[in-house]
């Protein structure tokens, strides 16, 4: 049975940068004028080389975006169900060797929860969990999705990694997409940061997309946590991954997020500086790339951040995030996964979005497409 590990081990970290780093004005330039871009189009668009084209691919981004998904904003919210955790992650707030006290919703606190979310307009949830496997484990997720399935039109997970038989159980009781982030594809540098626990397995990691696509989930989404490695190699894989996936599960819908390291408890600097300008170049060149991804950014970002890319390939966005297990309504101060940068409302955001001549959207993609 054929899994992207087989196409992962075909390539060399080193040198796949070397020939991203090696890209010049001529690859850009053939890239930006080509009709179906392919992976080598990508890593000329996302090389030191196409620096000075940042403008002209934010346009033709933009323009791409706007015919594809109209002026529309996909709106979601997390919905942070545990902050228990067996792993040790050097960049999580959520870590096993973090002092901290631990909270696992109930059934009570998580409609509480929900009614605040439903309060606001949201339809498309976001539920999130460290990785405890008997605290919650699939047990635990398939109740919640049965609980709250009635309330929201799309639910989507970010927990651990589970088997193949786990998803196919939790997709016929509701469950809609799946999140599940690589952090870095960098081997080596993937085992420094997860030192101990399930999420230490590499392979299972990224073995994971696989099983959702047998599994016949409707929606996958990928990244990397940038800072951990040269952002430019996570890119790469993450599109290779992408490209992967698509041909092989042609039916699933897809989506690229793109959170950059951020402040926790316990902390970890940046290895590599991800500049905003960098960021931006990444997203335009995934949109160049492929105009049917969703791209996702998060209230990791700042305001000012968050207010210009709106308008260059982003096509969702969360508001008024709470990283904390019952951070909307039932215990405001536990601890966070990360800071938040962007803190505005919702109805803040939606009118932010309103002035750029974006709409904010509550439903489901299919009901805008144009």
């Amino acid at each position: 049975m054929k899994d992207f590990q087989t196409v992962f081990d075909a390539y060399n970290w080193d040198d796949t940068l070397e020939s991203i780093n090696a890209k010049t004005e001529r690859d850009v330039n053939k890239a930006l004028k080509s009709s179906k871009r392919d992976l080598e189009d990508f890593k000329a668009l996302i090389s030191p080389a196409a620096k000075p084209y940042l403008e002209q691919m934010a346009q033709l981004s933009s323009h791409i975006t706007k015919k594809r998904f109209g002026n529309t904003i996909q709106m979601y919210a997390p919905m942070y169900l545990s902050n228990e955790c067996q792993n040790i992650c050097t960049y999580c707030g959520f870590s096993l060797t973090n002092k901290i006290p631990r909270r696992t919703l109930t059934n009570e606190e998580i409609l509480k929860e929900v009614a605040y979310l439903k309060s606001k307009g949201y339809d498309h949830i976001l539920l999130v969990t460290g990785e405890a496997n008997k605290t919650v484990g699939v047990s635990y997720i398939n109740n919640v999705i049965k609980l709250i399935q009635s309330h929201f039109a799309n639910i989507t997970i970010e927990v651990q990694p589970l088997d193949q038989t786990a998803y196919e159980l939790l997709k016929n009781n509701g469950l809609y997409a799946v999140l599940v982030y690589q952090e870095t594809y960098h081997k080596e540098a993937y085992k420094k940061h997860h030192p101990k626990g399930k999420k230490s397995n590499f392979e299972y990691r990224l073995e994971t997309p696989d099983r959702l696509g047998r599994a016949g989930i409707h929606k996958i989404g990928l990244g990397a946590l940038f800072g951990l490695e040269d952002w430019r190699g996570d890119s790469f894989f993450t599109a290779l991954h992408l490209k992967y996936l698509q041909k092989e599960y042609w039916k699933t819908k897809y989506s690229i997020s793109f959170p950059r390291l951020r402040p926790h408890s316990g902390g970890l600097e940046p290895k590599v500086a991800m500049t905003d300008a960098d960021l931006v170049q990444l997203i335009c060149a995934f949109r160049l790339l492929d105009e049917d991804v969703e791209l996702s950014i998060s209230t990791r970002e700042t305001e000012i951040f968050r207010n210009h890319i709106v308008n260059l390939g982003i096509t969702s966005m969360s508001a008024e995030s709470k990283t904390n297990p019952g951070g909307y309504v039932v215990e405001e101060q536990s601890l966070e996964q990360f800071e938040i940068s962007d803190e505005r409302s919702t109805e803040e955001i939606t009118k932010m979005l309103k002035t750029q001549g974006l709409e904010a959207v509550w439903k489901d993609w299919e009901l805008f497409n144009v």
